[in-house]
Order: structure tokens, then sequence, then C-alpha cells
């Protein structure tokens, strides 16, 4: 069979509703028909291909894809395309670019940080690109400690103006996407000084090229960063640098919804709470959580195709005689060890994600109406999930890669290129060991309001702390065999009482400084670990919960709850230290757990095509040849081995040089 036959009598296979899952994957109907609509819209259309990204010098890269962006516009202007839509095509474009960080930075920043005067005037500028913004919060000096930020904007009453300085080399704005050389305006993020007093990092809409020539304004240095890691990926994006000589903006163009100055110099709280701040970070975050369930289901549909078609050894006979069929790659339990529970990861970050965004908008509900007691479990659970879900991402393309063999390293196979995008993602909008850090010192809070009595305040994700005496005292994992894994509520107690455990010996240990601040650097590394067990907690149990809607297809529930103990299995394998240290297992029961997984392999391998297939992903979207809908990986392999620039001509470059003294032992006579 060649590689089509191969997929094609794997999703022969398929014991569930591929169309159902689908929208189970999209989210709703409605989600699959518009993003399915667009995805179909943009592979269609040549203007938008990108196979030639990884052989493009990165004049011509950053130049391609402006060509995109300007067609990308183009076109939801011609199509008159909803906001919704609109994005749906810039998604599906697959190119960063400055819109990236126009759409998602700037103008939600505005949105959530400027009046009603502001946002009249400045949304319909941005949301019409008739100017193109950016986001300048980090520096060359300070990125995750904003407090630390030292960009300054000091208030000029003679004038009624600020000043935006960077009085050092340090205080440079460094890394945002589309300053480098596109953008026309910054959200700056600077310390704002009246009168003399610091009040601390605020926002400031500052203009940083002319709208006529594009030519930077006075008294603002501007450019790109360089090159960045891979061959394609973040380098078709301007990743750049600014810094400012005594910028003068009018006072109005603070972004003051939450604070202001007046015109006397005077700083003072507008009445709006200062909480709704934070309620843009929890967006962003949740979006990056999206954003890890895409970057590793894309991995994993491009590894499960790859391993079906890819056939390798067989049987000891076969190898003698030199007869036969080889094996499957997808078929040795090594490979199912390795991208089973990812594939199980990606429907799992994929639903965590589904969640964050309901809280998200019950957290906006909250704010709006000046209740604020949601708010610091839902910055500890889009921080926590945001690290956890992307640095499993990370690791997961990476392994993906892997499972590919040696033609997962070619450009062609998309693995590469699909890791140099995402990796950032560990680092930008918090790095994540920095995150997990504010996830333990929530859940140590948490924890110390348990003694006095305060139970009931206790709700969401923190909940199950309210038992803390039945999992410190009472639990014990009844799990007598295998099977006994396969019930959702024996798996959560177990993820409980490791979290609980974990956290209260962090807790008791923490008492053991005078200084907290000193114990609670000593202890870090445990306390990020408690903080990894509670996350993981938060994703197995929405993962149950998603279970228990009415899920409609068939077959489609029980391909659900398969792949929900894979990923609550595998984790318990590879955490295994910490539920037996923690004595939430015993080692018979863990080693069960084990046998339990490896019986689920079997039951999700006549699926796997089927379920990358419920992803959706156009080949455009995908880019990758090994992951390619009909299966037919080398006759395109060698196709795009036949393009590369080196195979332009038959001699190579520099044969009369430096090659033909060589193979002449000419070289002392030779001119290099």
């Amino acid at each position: 069979m060649d590689g089509s036959d191969h997929l094609a009598h794997e999703r022969s296979k398929a014991q569930f509703d591929v169309e159902k899952m689908k929208i189970v994957w999209a989210g709703s109907l409605y989600a699959f028909q518009v993003s399915n609509r667009i995805a179909r819209l943009v592979a269609g259309d040549p203007a938008f291909r990108k196979e030639n990204r990884a052989v493009l010098s990165r004049k011509e890269l950053f130049k391609n894809t402006l060509k995109k962006v300007a067609h990308a516009w183009k076109r939801i202007t011609e199509l008159g395309l909803s906001e919704e839509e609109a994005s749906w095509l810039r998604f599906y474009v697959d190119e960063l670019s400055y819109a990236y960080v126009h759409w998602g930075m700037f103008v939600p920043a505005i949105k959530g940080s400027g009046t009603e005067e502001q946002q009249n005037k400045w949304l319909p500028l941005a949301t019409n690109m008739q100017i193109i913004g950016t986001y300048a919060q980090t520096e060359l000096g300070h990125g995750s400690n904003v407090r630390g930020l030292e960009t300054t904007a000091n208030f000029d009453p003679k004038t009624d103006e600020f000043i935006i300085h960077s009085p050092t080399l340090t205080s440079s704005k460094w890394w945002p996407g589309g300053l480098g050389k596109i953008a026309t305006h910054a959200v700056v993020y600077a310390r704002l000084i009246t009168d003399g007093q610091d009040h601390g990092v605020h926002g400031f809409i500052v203009q940083l090229r002319s709208l006529d020539d594009h030519l930077p304004l006075p008294g603002i240095t501007v450019g790109d960063i360089g090159m960045k890691f891979g061959s394609g990926a973040f380098n078709s994006l301007d990743n750049g640098f600014v810094r400012f000589d005594h910028v003068h903006i009018p006072r109005n163009q603070m972004l003051m919804r939450v604070s202001q100055v007046t015109r006397e110099g005077k700083y003072v709280h507008s009445n709006v709470p200062r909480q709704l701040v934070y309620g843009a970070m929890v967006y962003v975050r949740q979006i990056i959580v999206v954003d890890a369930s895409i970057a590793l289901s894309r991995a994993v549909c491009i590894a499960a195709r790859y391993s079906a078609v890819r056939r390798q050894f067989g049987s000891e006979n076969h190898e003698i005689s030199g007869t036969g069929v080889e094996t499957q790659v997808i078929d040795y339990k090594t490979q199912q060890s390795r991208l089973f529970p990812l594939l199980a990861s990606a429907y799992a970050f994929r639903f965590i994600g589904e969640w964050l965004k309901w809280l998200y908008t019950d957290l906006t509900q909250k704010l709006e109406a000046n209740d604020f007691s949601t708010l610091p479990e839902a910055h500890a659970c889009t921080a926590g999930l945001k690290s956890l879900t992307t640095s499993a991402a990370a690791d997961g393309i990476e392994e993906c890669r892997k499972l590919c063999g040696g033609h997962g390293y070619l450009s062609s196979s998309g693995l590469p290129e699909l890791y140099a995008v995402f990796v950032p993602a560990c680092t930008y909008e918090g790095d994540n060991i920095v995150l997990l850090l504010q996830v333990a010192r929530f859940l140590m809070k948490t924890i110390s309001k348990l003694p006095s009595g305060r139970n009931d305040e206790l709700s969401g994700a923190t909940a199950y702390m309210g038992h803390m005496e039945h999992y410190l005292i009472k639990y014990s994992c009844n799990v007598q065999k295998a099977e006994d894994w396969l019930k959702p509520n024996t798996i959560l107690e177990a993820f409980e009482a490791r979290a609980i455990r974990m956290c209260f010996a962090c807790a008791q240990n923490l008492t053991k400084f005078a200084d907290q601040s000193e114990g609670f650097s000593e202890l870090s590394t445990d306390l990020v670990e408690a903080a990894i067990a509670h996350c993981q907690l938060i994703v197995v149990s929405k993962f149950i919960e998603k279970l228990q809607q009415n899920i409609e297809g068939n077959g489609v529930k029980q391909q659900l709850e398969t792949l929900c103990y894979i990923y609550a299995l595998h984790l318990i394998h590879k955490n295994s230290g910490d539920f037996l240290s923690t004595g939430s297992l015993k080692p018979k029961q863990a080693s069960l757990a084990n046998d339990q997984l490896r019986s689920l392999y079997a039951k999700v391998r006549p699926n796997v095509i089927a379920l990358v297939d419920a992803f959706n992903y156009s080949d455009h979207f995908l880019g990758s040849v090994l992951g390619c809908y009909d299966g037919n990986v080398y006759p395109k392999l060698y196709e795009e081995a036949c393009k590369d620039p080196l195979n332009d001509s038959v001699v190579a470059d520099g044969y009369g040089e430096y090659i033909q003294p060589v193979l002449n032992q000419q070289l002392l006579n030779a001119r290099l």
C-alpha cells in the first residue's frame, strides 16, 4: 500500500462519528462552520502560499509577510467579514506579522485601559488600520518584573504633557512585535512621575512614526532586534527596540480608565476599580492556553499521520528473508507510549481552554459589578495553566519531531518551524516558572485561611482544599485492580490527595522560617512542583467535567473517555514519585495505573487517524509534507527537495573557485 492507501485504511477503522468530533473540537456547530469556511477560503487563495518560507532571506521573508497581511486586509474588507471571521482568517493565514500584535495586544490594551473618550478616539483608527499599534512593555533589562521597568513618563504641568524618556540602555523597550519597522503607535508602559513622586507603571499611547513618510518622530530611536530562532518562524515579524529621548505627548494620551493625572498635575484614581486592569491579563493568558492546544494538536496530527504511513522493520523472519511487509511505525508500543499521551494532552488543553474562556467571561461580568471575589483565583488559574500548557506543548512538539525520525528534522516537515514559532510562549506574557511561583503564593494564602474556619470561601478550582482533613488523615486510595482506574472519582481523589499533601508540606516547611520571603526563596523548587500538581488537577477535573456534558455522535463520548484516562494515567506514571512520596498511592496502585494505561493505548489505536482528522486542519494550515491528508509523503518529500535553491544548478556555485582546486591538489596555487 502507498501512503494514501495507508491513511484510507486507517480512517476506515474509526469507531466514532468523526464529523461530530470535529464539532466537539471546534466548540460548537457554529464555530465549526465559520472556521471551516474561512479555512477553505485561505487554503484556496494562492496569495497565502507559504511552502517557500524556509528558503527566503530575512528581508524577502519580511516583505512577503507584509504582502500577505495587506492581501488579508483586502479580503476582509472586500468580503465584509465580521470581527470573528476576520480573526479566523488571520489565524489560518498562519503568518506571524505586525497584525498579530496589533489585534492581539494593542487594541485590547486600549479597550481594557482606555476611557470611553479615549476608546472613541483611538479604536476606530486602529480597527480601520489607519494606525498600526504595538505593545511596548518589556525592556532590555526587565521582562517578568514589570515593577522594575525603567522608562519614565514625567508630567510637565507647564505644557500639559508627559515626557517619555529612556534613562538607561537597559530601559530600551525590547521585543515588541511590529515595533522594529511597521508600528506607527505603541502603548508604552512607563513609570508615571508627577512632582517628583513615582506612581508606578502606567500605559501611554505614543506615536512612533510619521503618518506621512513613516520616519521615526523626533527623539525616537527605533529598529529591529535581529534574527531569532528558526528559519521562518518569528523572523517574519519585526520584533523591535525603541529608545525615547524626552519625547513629549499630550496628557490625554495616558490610558486613564483606572487612574489619571489632572491638568494641575494631581494623580487621582477614577471610580473604575483598578482590578479591571487584570481582566486584560486574564484574557491574553487564556488565549495562549488555546494557542497551546492548537500548536500541540498540529504537531500530533503530523506525527500520527506520518507514523501510520511510515513502515520500518518487521518480524525476525522478514528481516532474514528480506520479504514481506514492514511494520507501521505507529504499531510499535514505544511509539504509542510517546504519541498517544500527546494526543490526549491536545484534547485536554482544548477543553481547559474552553473553560478558561468561560472563566474570563464570568470574571468580566463580576468585575463590572464591582465583585472581585473570583479575581485572585482567575489570575492564579490563567497564570498556572498558561505555564503548564505552554511548557507541555513546547516539549510535545519537539517529541513529535523525534517521533518522525530523521525526516522530522527537515523544514518541509513543518515541525522545526512550528516549534520555533511556539516555544517563545514559555517566556512571553510571564516566564513559566515565575508564573508557577505566583500560583504557589496563591495556594499558600488559600491554605492559611483553612485553620480559621473560612472553608466556605473556597470555591472553584480550590474547593477541594476544603477537604484537607480528609485527604491528610483519612484518605486511602481504594484501587485494587487495573480496571478501578477507569472510575473518574478514583482518579480525581488521587490527584486531589497529591496536590493537597504537596501544598500542605510546603506550608508546614514555610513556618520554619522566621523570614517568609527567605523561606519562599529556599523552598521555591518545592513550591513550583506543588503548583504544577494543582494545575494538573484542574486540567484532569475539567476533562472529566467535559465528559459529563451531553455529547452527540456515535462513539464520540467513549473516545473522549479513553483520551481522558490516558491523559490522567500518563500523568500518574510520569509523576509517580510525587504520588508515592506523598502516600497518595501505593507502589502496587501506581503499577496498576501503568497496566491500565497500556490497555488504553490498544483501545485508542484504531481511532488515532480519525482523532487527528477531527482537528480539521487543512494541508495549507499544517504546512507539512509528512502530515498531508492524502498520505503521499515520499513523492512530496522528493518534490520539496528538488525545489531547494541549491538544486537550481547541477554544478554547485563555487565549484571552480573552491572544489576543483581541492580535487586537483592545486590549493597552493589557488587564489582563495
